[in-house]
């Protein structure tokens, strides 16, 4: 599916500082577990104010895994002015490049220590005064608006590669556009009116997205809470080929699952004509 570089994996493998530090100095938490993604960072300084431990754990995909094991490798032994200069581009840089449509793990990971300094310096919540653009995903204005300047966007596919806003049902599309154009000065370079109208085939990006997030989001975490698990192998046109892990692997009514809910699950979000079939070993 994804593209991923060795340093990428490494870290998804082999992540650095999983866990949380014991009395930490500041925590941080962004993200939930309804929009597929969560991570809490939590981090203590030494007695010259830099951090001495820092720690992660994530609900997420690779990329989200790996980026969050670079921050915490990036962030170690700086203060907290050093720190907060992170950028997403510097975890990306890090791990020798990201997919564009995993930018927001990177994000995430910047938000979250962000928010852990803010913790501890006993700042007020950065999303205070907000309004909620991307209901599917829970992505403010604010968010998008700093994202946004920050590494310099300019199309509304872009904001969904690097926050998720507008990968869902896009009807948040012209706010999108309308929070490209206060940042930039110009029209966005995708304006709402050329999102895509009901009843229109997907284009196999999009059809690829929609089914990667629907299964993060609706699908992996009630498999999950069960001691299950589901890899996604391929996608050929409207077939959806999965692998069944954990106790989804010798479940006697895995057959029945993957029908009357995974497959149910991706036609009601993505598009009636999905079929899912079972890879198996």
């Amino acid at each position: 599916m994804w593209d991923y570089t060795d340093k990428v994996k490494d870290h998804f493998l082999h992540p650095r500082n999983v866990g949380e530090v014991e009395e930490p100095d500041g925590i941080g938490e962004v993200g939930s577990l309804a929009c597929g993604d969560a991570l809490r960072l939590t981090f203590k300084l030494d007695e010259n104010k830099r951090i001495k431990d820092i720690r992660f754990k994530t609900f997420g995909c690779a990329s989200a895994i790996a980026s969050s094991s670079a921050l915490t490798e990036i962030a170690k032994g700086k203060t907290l002015d050093e720190a907060e200069k992170i950028s997403n581009q510097d975890l990306a840089e890090f791990l020798g490049g990201l997919p564009e449509e995993k930018m927001h793990c990177s994000v995430m990971g910047k938000e979250a220590l962000e928010a852990a300094i803010a913790n501890y310096r006993g700042e007020p919540s950065m999303k205070e005064e907000f309004e909620i653009v991307c209901k599917c995903f829970g992505i403010t204005d604010k968010e998008i608006e700093r994202v946004a300047r920050e590494n310099k966007l300019t199309t509304i596919a872009q904001v969904t590669d690097y926050t998720k806003a507008g990968g869902g049902c896009q009807s948040c599309h012209p706010k999108i556009g309308a929070i490209l154009q206060r940042v930039s000065g110009k029209p966005a370079a995708e304006p709402a009116e050329q999102r895509l109208p009901p009843g229109k085939k997907l284009s196999n990006l999009q059809k690829i997205r929609l089914i990667e997030e629907t299964l993060e989001r609706e699908i992996l975490p009630p498999i999950r809470s069960d001691g299950g698990d589901l890899e996604l192998i391929d996608i050929d046109g409207n077939r959806v080929y999965v692998a069944l892990r954990g106790t989804c692997s010798f479940c006697p009514h895995s057959g029945f699952t993957l029908k009357h809910f995974v497959e149910a699950k991706l036609r009601e979000f993505v598009t009636p004509e999905i079929e899912v079939e079972e890879v198996k070993p």
